[in-house]
């Protein structure tokens, strides 16, 4: 459960099919309890994009998920071992991949990769809204 008065979220995982459900429910939660629930479910389908990403173009499935607040938004970060930094091509719409880029570019309010000092690279996007709480 998501801990009033929390700024940052982190966990480390290890990217599986199964995993990923559990994390959406995660990261819908914090949002929402940072005041951001309009932004829960398009974040939770951004963080599953990101992170279905790791083990396809990584050599391996771990990674880390960084979940942080700000006063008009959220960030979320996904940092892995590859260098490689993510590059936006042309969908093909035909085929199950390739289309996660395009939809972090056109759901998100800005995002982008960074190299980190570990070796590897961190995937990041934002979300703006002006946070509310919801009635309890």
């Amino acid at each position: 459960m998501a801990e009033a008065g929390t700024t940052q979220y982190r966990q480390e995982l290890v990217v599986r099919p199964l995993v990923l459900g559990g994390v959406r429910r995660i990261v819908k939660a914090y949002v929402r309890l940072w005041g951001f629930a309009p932004l829960a479910e398009t974040a939770a389908l951004c963080v599953h994009e990101l992170l279905t990403n790791v083990p396809r173009h990584t050599d391996s499935p771990q990674c880390e998920l960084t979940l942080d607040r700000h006063p008009d938004r959220v960030r979320v970060t996904v940092s892995d071992s590859s260098r490689t930094l993510p590059a936006v091509r042309e969908p093909d719409w035909v085929n199950e991949s390739g289309r996660g880029l395009v939809l972090l570019d056109q759901m998100t309010d800005a995002w982008g990769a960074d190299p980190n000092p570990d070796g590897g690279k961190d995937v990041w996007f934002e979300m703006r809204a002006t946070p509310h709480r919801e009635a309890a």
